[in-house]
């Protein structure tokens, strides 16, 4: 299963340095246990973390709802939840904030057959988030705008000096495991200090970690926070990226007008 990933994609450099913590030799659950006891994971309720078998999940109970009571994740042998524990062990404070989120809306309206706006977004973040990080507004106001150009071409020599994307929804890492131009992650967009870009990768990191999760905590999360982005165009991230590339608008789609009101 793991031999698919090619751990060179630059995508996963948000989860690499977890990774590259961890024996593969141990075997899937103490593997990513090993990692969970190293870094002192915990849940909102302050209860160690550690990854169990997915048939340990109760019938009937709500698979968030029992990470938040019991600190137990279940976890498949897929890549699926395999990039769902990295996440948690690289960023462990918006994972557990995440939790808490969905184990309130769960507790409060119980788990119907739609999950609801507030239970939506929050699924959204948890499985196909990326996360922008910009010292200005400039680039996050041309993604939403459908303004390729103008955030990927144009400014294509400040990215990665004043602008970053991170990989964070677990679903997007397993669906780049096989890389399609139409891949496209939901941008949740963070503006930095200048300061943020001077820090090392693990500074950053754990700043970012901070940041959400206290942004979420204040803030909560709605569908209007996410703005789309087919991820193989963030500059240096797939070879080829010509004017032809970005032409494709079946990919790189323009914004659609709304009509005007009679």
């Amino acid at each position: 299963m793991l031999g698919q990933i090619d751990w060179s994609r630059p995508w996963l450099d948000a989860v690499r340095p977890a990774w590259a913590s961890l024996d593969p030799a141990a075997g899937l659950l103490p593997m990513l246990n090993g990692g969970a006891r190293a870094r002192g994971l915990r849940n909102w309720r302050e209860q160690p973390l550690c990854f169990v078998p997915q048939a340990e999940l109760p019938a009937g109970v709500a698979y968030e709802a029992y990470i938040g009571a019991e600190g137990r994740v279940p976890t498949r042998e897929n890549l699926h939840d395999f990039f769902n524990a990295l996440v948690w062990l690289s960023f462990p404070a918006i994972k557990r904030q995440l939790n808490a989120m969905q184990a309130a809306q769960i507790a409060a309206s119980g788990v119907g057959p739609a999950r609801g706006p507030a239970r939506d977004a929050l699924t959204i973040f948890d499985e196909n988030a990326a996360i922008l990080v910009a010292r200005d507004a400039s680039i996050g106001a041309a993604l939403r705008a459908h303004d390729w150009h103008g955030a990927l071409v144009a400014p294509r020599a400040r990215w990665w000096r004043e602008v970053q994307l991170w990989s964070f929804g677990h679903a997007l890492m397993e669906k780049l495991v096989a890389p399609r131009k139409a891949i496209t992650a939901h941008v949740y967009l963070l503006q930095a200090p200048a300061s943020y870009f001077e820090a090392d990768d693990a500074g950053q990191r754990a700043w970012i970690d901070a940041t959400v999760s206290a942004r979420l905590h204040s803030a909560g999360i709605s569908t209007a926070d996410f703005t789309p982005l087919p991820v193989l165009g963030v500059p240096g991230w797939w070879p080829g990226q010509d004017a032809a590339f970005y032409a494709d608008t079946q990919v790189f789609r323009p914004k659609r007008q709304t009509e005007a009101a009679c």
